[in-house]
């Protein structure tokens, strides 16, 4: 039974999906109903929005009934394509085949990346990957946050100088309905300023019974050198359950960075252009210091003029005999009247001591 269906479907997905774009809803068609790994498939589409950008995956756990059982955790994100719809809302694109995280029945699933939400899917069976039933679903389940929510950690060095600042967001949820929820899948949106929020799927592992409650956990991340003032919004089921505002500081390390660089570029460009000047320019011999032509001629034809005589003090006992009897101008020296030794002859005409 499972193969007469598996062998009919084919035929009657582009019945579906004219179907569809005459009622006006997103469709998308397959060139294939299946292939295997390493091939390629044509996805076309119609019935969307003009201008329009739309991402094209392959999911595991889904069909076109019950959507993407785990949101895009269950899809081959890494092998994903993106396609823009013509002026008439169509397209087509060739997506690559890869295997999905987790088991089939498998689907294309097209959605649109930005702007109001749309979305639409193809049957499609991967060749060769495992098919397990969907689990059980659960329509009487549904959370509620029973507590306040708050970002936890803190940036770090890394943050400072650019790095994407990321925090937790905790609350405590509890299950209200009737019907256990097993594995809910999460909306987490950062917004900033008056922007609208981008929407992130965060899907948390456990199961919640009736009446039961826990402590969830999401990681929350914006780009990097995000700074200012941020939302932080939580979805549930298409319902807006808590917002958390979140001030991002500013990553100063990349403005002192900038600076840093602006002073150390010119300063090391200027010293290896002295470098190169100083290599590149000619060597010269040092010069003595220039002489005038006129200093130089006296010096080697005319000798040297003696120093004039600097004026002795004359002594008092050589100053020229003036006195009479003696020569005009002759210098003597004074003597003493001493009695004359027994030896020294004496005058002719005197007599000597008895």
């Amino acid at each position: 039974m499972t193969a007469l269906i598996l062998t009919l479907l084919p035929l009657s997905l582009p019945w579906a999906g004219a179907a569809a774009a005459a009622e006006g809803k997103p469709a998308v068609t397959l060139s294939k109903s299946q292939a295997g790994t390493g091939g390629s498939i044509t996805v076309s589409g119609s019935g969307w929005r003009s201008r329009t950008l739309l991402m094209l995956l392959v999911c595991g756990r889904a069909t076109p009934a019950r959507g993407v059982v785990g949101g895009t955790n269950s899809c081959a994100n890494g092998d994903g394509r993106a396609v823009t719809t013509d002026a008439d809302g169509r397209f087509s694109r060739a997506l690559p085949v890869a295997e999905p995280p987790v088991p089939c029945p498998c689907v294309v699933h097209v959605a649109t990346a930005t702007g109001a939400k749309a979305q639409a899917d193809a049957v499609f069976q991967v060749a060769g990957h495992p098919v397990e039933p969907l689990p059980a679903q659960t329509a009487g389940g549904r959370l509620s946050v029973l507590s306040d929510t708050r970002l936890d950690g803190s940036g770090g060095l890394l943050t400072w100088f650019g790095a994407p600042p990321s925090r937790t967001l905790a609350f405590t949820v509890g299950n209200v309905g009737t019907a256990a929820v097993k594995d809910p899948v999460f909306q987490v949106g950062t917004a900033h300023g008056v922007f609208a929020p981008q929407w992130d799927e965060r899907q948390w592992h456990g199961t919640l019974g009736p009446g039961e409650k826990a402590r969830v956990e999401l990681p929350v991340e914006l780009t990097a050198g995000a700074h200012g003032d941020y939302t932080v919004s939580l979805k549930y089921g298409g319902k807006v359950l808590a917002e958390q505002p979140w001030g991002v500081g500013r990553p100063w390390g990349v403005t002192l960075f900038w600076i840093l660089l602006c002073l150390v570029v010119p300063a090391a460009v200027f010293r290896v252009g002295m470098a190169v000047v100083d290599r590149v320019r000619p060597r010269h011999a040092a010069r003595r210091p220039a002489r005038t032509p006129g200093r130089r001629r006296r010096t080697e034809t005319t000798p040297p003029r003696p120093a004039p005589p600097t004026p002795n003090a004359t002594l008092p006992w050589f100053t020229p005999d003036t006195g009479p009897g003696g020569p005009a101008g002759r210098l003597s020296a004074p003597h003493e009247d001493r009695p004359a030794s027994p030896t020294t002859p004496t005058t002719p005409g005197r007599k000597g001591s008895t």
